[in-house]
């Protein structure tokens, strides 16, 4: 007889349903498994690190959630892609540092345990881990009754990298004259939701699911798009030029992000003209009625990563870029300057 307990589930936890969803994921958990891994079913994930040809290597981590995009998530009844959100956040940011992502956890807190949903996050969150090479090698499902909705939970998790210390992207190797080049981004990603949630009363407003024109889809379908994951063509960049530094465009726009990866002295020099912006920007700052500084100090307008080189490699970048799958083109400039980013 398996592990049981009726107190447990009269309290409103049922261990049967938490065996039944680790059942449900190892399929998804096994698309995700690379060379370093073992044994998923310990206490711990383990992971063998291979530093062959580092001479010093250095570990980068990386954590966050998917934030208030998962009431969108809880209104659509669609649970397989804020997996994808998670990873995103995460490994987005460790590849500005230079680093491969090697491994990933999860962790989802619930109000009830039902095994399919949690096995279509963990879909989301290995789809993530198979775009960015990364296995997922752990994780946990809590159950708690009476602090989360039945139909509620909230997901985050963390990665780790690792990089040659040689290899680090320093932003002090930034110099006035550099290009910054734009990857778009899919859309919202995982940040603002706060702010988008009540520009579009999504709580009460009939129209979400119906296709709105400007986007070619329903504004449900818009703001659940997946984050983009820009890992493998980074480390394709990564591997032919040397980069000087690179922005992940999360909460706080260009505005907070960019001056992130420039050092003091120097800011970014951009064309509003030039930036790529998303229809759902448009619709956002319409809607809501909201002035077109705060749009870029919120949202990533449309670029979800910037990526600063020398100016003679630029084109070369570019190049590798496109054919790693990024419609990447030229955004600014980096000028000396008392303002870290100027949008003009």
């Amino acid at each position: 007889m398996g592990s049981y307990s009726n107190a447990y589930k009269e309290a409103g936890v049922d261990i049967t349903a938490g065996y039944r969803a680790v059942e449900l994921m190892k399929a998804s958990i096994a698309r995700t498994m690379t060379a370093g891994c073992s044994d998923v079913d310990g206490f711990g994930g383990t992971f063998e690190l291979d530093t062959a040809g580092m001479t010093n290597p250095v570990l980068v981590s990386g954590t966050d959630g998917v934030g208030t995009k998962l009431k969108l998530a809880f209104i659509a009844d669609r649970h397989d892609t804020v997996g994808i959100d998670c990873v995103a956040m995460c490994v987005n940011d460790i590849i500005c540092c230079g680093a491969k992502p090697l491994f990933f956890l999860d962790y989802i807190a619930c109000g009830k345990n039902v095994p399919e949903r949690i096995a279509d996050i963990v879909k989301g969150v290995a789809e993530g881990c198979v775009q960015s090479g990364a296995a997922l090698i752990g994780g946990e499902t809590a159950e708690m009754p009476g602090f989360y909705p039945e139909n509620e939970y909230d997901l985050a998790g963390f990665s780790v990298g690792v990089v040659d210390k040689s290899r680090v992207i320093d932003k002090n190797s930034v110099r006035a004259g550099d290009v910054i080049i734009a990857l778009p981004s899919s859309g919202v990603h995982s940040n603002g939701f706060s702010l988008v949630r009540r520009v579009f009363d999504v709580e009460n407003n009939p129209d979400l699911r119906k296709v709105a024109p400007e986007l070619g889809k329903s504004l449900l379908d818009a703001l659940l798009t997946p984050t983009k994951i820009y890992v493998k063509p980074m480390l394709a960049l990564f591997d032919k030029v040397r980069v000087h530094g690179v922005s992940h465009i999360t909460g706080g726009g260009f505005y907070e992000n960019i001056p992130r990866s420039i050092p003091d002295g120097l800011g970014a020099r951009i064309k509003k003209n030039d930036v790529r912006v998303l229809p759902i920007f448009d619709l956002i700052g319409k809607t809501g009625r909201i002035d077109e500084r705060d749009m870029f100090n919120t949202f990533n307008m449309g670029v979800g990563m910037a990526v600063t080189v020398a100016a003679e490699d630029a084109d070369v970048s570019l190049r590798i870029l496109r054919e790693a799958g990024e419609d990447a083109y030229f955004l600014g400039e980096i000028a000396a300057s008392g303002e870290k980013v100027e949008i003009c």
